[in-house]
């Protein structure tokens, strides 16, 4: 790469120098407002190309910055639009599982029963045993989820 590179720093500088010594007449240059002083035309062509040259690499630099932010807030935006649709579809999922019944009320209905029996107290009366679902704390309530 780096003979490539001091191959082309060499042609250009012969290149320069040919065109400074095949139009060596002097010529005087009218800026408008201002006048230069007489310069080698191959000078004046060559100082013209650097300045065209510089300007046109800060240009192109300028417009691919604007591209590339112009291609990345596209691509943020694009990515905005598909998180909201997730976060909906979020949303959908969370109220659909909050509206339906727990495995409790699909099975017994609308009277929840509570799903361990840790802190049910048998009772036998009479021959019969009974459960004291009403007396027990630990007993299991059916609450809506937020």
């Amino acid at each position: 790469m780096r003979i490539l590179l001091l191959i082309l720093l060499f042609l250009s500088f012969a290149y320069a120098l040919g065109l400074v010594l095949a139009n060596n007449t002097e010529i005087g240059v009218n800026l408008l407002f201002s006048q230069a002083p007489t310069m080698n035309l191959g000078l004046l062509l060559i100082l013209c190309l650097i300045l065209g040259i510089i300007i046109g690499i800060l240009l192109a630099l300028l417009i691919f910055r604007v591209l590339q932010n112009k291609w990345e807030i596209a691509r943020l935006q694009k990515l905005n639009k598909n998180l909201e649709e997730q976060l909906t579809q979020a949303h959908v999922v969370i109220d659909r599982q909050a509206n339906a019944p727990t495995i409790e009320e699909a099975v017994y209905g609308n009277n929840a029963v509570p799903s361990n029996t840790e802190g049910l107290h048998l009772h036998e009366t009479k021959g019969q045993l009974t459960t004291n679902y009403a007396d027990d704390p630990t007993m299991l309530t059916k609450r809506k989820r937020d």
